[in-house]
């Protein structure tokens, strides 16, 4: 997918009645800026309006709920899994009620809508929540295995005691093209024996054969199964939605068993805790408080991601003002492979003592293995190097790092580094 922010170009409309409350909806979506996020907008609330985030999100049973009492949005699992299946970052989302369309159970009617009304580039640059070590989550039966990768795979299994329904699994790496032929017409489903205590609960108020699946002992009630594992495929539909709660795109490997709203709610609020700890950004006067390096040698102008005793990320702004543009080379400005190498050490250097902030102390790199220069850095290019520890012993560490300038390699190197008394 295309790394820049989407949006649609034109608005596009769904009508119809909610499953839980029962009430006639027109649902609206519309452009937004760029960088605006997802959010729904209450025009029978005065034009009240709730960010698409898990930190809004209420621990509900049955449906994903935005905002509590009068002000609370029920049920917008399909509308955010339609929204975040096309690939979409920014749109606001009109509503005549507190509860979307249902439709046909699926998010179907709103991928359609969005289709219609066509995605459009928005300018910007995309949010990733991209994981970086692996963990597992478990909110009552829901458990969910996250690991590391550069794109979201979404690994989904359900057991219900039916015989159509059993246990299920499905594994899908998810693309709007995935999403629209794999889990976007994938129906909501309930049992008939249940029926009685929703009701009593104040669900399913618009419930219908026309817009679920429902099951009794003989099979499906008046209606036919999409595929014979539609169950699963509306689970991973909801998992998408609920995800879309993060507020960016996910990269991940998730593995989802027994996925409920409520656990994906509390898996989201976990992955942005982690990113939050993560993204953590140091400028320039903590990495002066933590480096000895000062002018012309201090190479490192702002920390991006910083993960202690694993990973970090830094930025250097290579402008014509550098000190060695002046003789590297006169009328052909060439940033030396050197610094480049050095100002990858300093990032480096701040993965072992951004955390301790010792004065007394200092990294003496001891090694340079498979140093490799890929392309000149000129002014006006802007460094980023992603260092990764490979291995830390005591006060040894050794690191892989790379050099890019727009996403493109221009120097690799294997370092080691040990921490020593000043």
């Amino acid at each position: 997918m295309n790394s820049g922010r989407r949006t649609i170009a034109r608005e596009a409309g769904v009508d119809g009645v909610g499953l839980h409350l029962g009430q006639a909806c027109r649902l609206v979506f519309r452009p937004a800026a760029s960088g605006a996020g997802i959010t729904f907008i209450r025009l029978d609330r005065d034009g009240q309006r709730l960010k698409a985030t898990a930190d809004v999100a209420v621990l509900a049973d049955r449906r994903t709920q935005l905002g509590e009492g009068d002000d609370a949005l029920h049920t917008v699992e399909h509308v955010l899994a339609a929204v975040s299946g096309a690939g979409i970052d920014d749109l606001d989302i009109e509503l005549t009620a507190s509860e979307p369309p249902i439709g046909d159970g699926s998010a179907q009617p709103f991928l359609a809508a969005l289709m219609l009304a066509g995605v459009a580039s928005n300018g910007g640059k995309a949010d990733y929540l991209t994981v970086r070590t692996a963990f597992v989550h478990r909110d009552g039966d829901s458990e969910y295995e996250v690991s590391p990768s550069d794109k979201f795979d979404l690994d989904v299994s359900i057991d219900f005691p039916h015989p159509l329904v059993g246990g299920q699994r499905g594994r899908w790496t998810l693309t709007p093209e995935t999403f629209a032929t794999e889990l976007a017409s994938a129906r909501t489903f309930g049992f008939r024996h249940e029926l009685e205590m929703l009701r009593a609960r104040g669900l399913i108020q618009g419930g219908s054969t026309a817009n679920a699946l429902l099951l009794d002992d003989g099979g499906v009630v008046e209606n036919s199964l999409r595929w014979p594992d539609e169950f699963v495929r509306h689970k991973a539909l909801d998992c998408v939605g609920d995800l879309a709660l993060a507020g960016r795109r996910i990269n991940a490997h998730i593995i989802a068993r027994r996925p409920s709203h409520r656990g994906t709610v509390t898996l989201v609020r976990e992955l942005v805790r982690r990113a939050e700890e993560v993204d953590r950004v140091i400028g320039i006067d903590e990495i002066m408080r933590t480096l000895p390096h000062r002018y012309p040698f201090l190479l490192v102008d702002r920390i991006l991601e910083y993960e202690a005793g694993k990973r970090v990320v830094g930025l250097k702004n290579v402008t014509i003002n550098e000190p060695f543009f002046q003789g590297h080379f006169p009328g052909h400005a060439i940033m030396p492979g050197v610094l480049i190498i050095e100002a990858m050490a300093q990032v480096g250097g701040m993965l072992l003592m951004a955390t301790t902030h010792q004065g007394d102390k200092v990294v003496y790199f001891t090694s340079l293995d498979n140093v490799k220069w890929r392309k000149p850095v000129r002014p006006g290019d802007q460094l980023i190097f992603e260092l990764d520890v490979v291995q830390i012993r005591g006060v040894m560490c050794k690191m892989r790092g790379v050099a890019k300038v727009d996403g493109s390699v221009v120097a690799e190197a294997d370092m080691s580094a040990m921490l020593r008394d000043r």
